[in-house]
């Protein structure tokens, strides 16, 4: 189905999200963070920037190989979108926040986009850290009622003849876009491909483009 404004509907939303608190591990690694910080050990600005390196670029690349194998193996591509979770551990990524994944796939009439409303489940293995603005409670409410002006906001504006569908992730369920295969990369490897998937066109709110 897809979200209208006027009568949202939201895939996968029948689950009991919850409040999902910080593990020991990210409590401990919070306090040291402001530890190093406060003692003037470690500079705010250099921690951002390693996190935006794997936010951006690490994380991401494993679900950018899992699409690329997708584009060029039928096969696989049937397996992933029957079973994401054991197709995606076919490739070694597997793990926490990542138990129970679903693929969907966009086409020429059906664009994907993914949110959580109720706190920030994202499919760490494959897509790494979240961003900021998938955790912000703006984007998690307006994903849902007005997902058209969201993705314009992110450059994509869609033809009315393209149905949305937005997906709901649960505590039990994490979602991966497998976005469109661009034109004029029949020529290109798996890992040529890769290079050209984005993190965000993995959580729907992109394409992929040629260079």
């Amino acid at each position: 189905m897809s979200v209208d404004p006027d009568h949202p509907h939201v895939h996968g939303n029948n689950h009991d999200h919850g409040q999902e608190p910080p593990s020991p591990t990210a409590l401990r690694v919070k306090a040291l963070e402001s530890l190093l910080v406060e003692k003037g050990l470690v500079d705010p600005a250099a921690l951002d920037a390693i996190v935006d390196y794997y936010e951006n670029k690490v994380g991401p690349r494993n679900g950018a190989r899992v699409v690329a194998r997708a584009w060029t193996d039928p096969r696989y591509k049937a397996r992933l979108l029957a079973d994401a979770t054991t197709a995606i551990a076919e490739l070694f990524y597997s793990g926490a926040q990542g138990e129970h994944m679903v693929a969907v796939e966009n086409t020429s009439t059906v664009h994907n986009m993914i949110v959580c409303t109720l706190c920030s489940c994202y499919p760490w293995p494959v897509l790494g850290l979240p961003p900021n603005w998938y955790k912000s409670a703006a984007y998690r409410s307006r994903a849902v009622i007005e997902p058209r002006a969201v993705l314009r906001e992110f450059g994509l504006d869609l033809p009315a003849s393209v149905e949305v569908r937005v997906w709901d992730s649960t505590a039990e369920v994490r979602y991966l876009v497998v976005p469109e295969r661009p034109a004029g990369t029949e020529n290109m490897n798996e890992e040529q491909l890769a290079e050209l998937v984005t993190r965000d066109a993995m959580v729907g709110t992109a394409r992929v483009h040629v260079p």
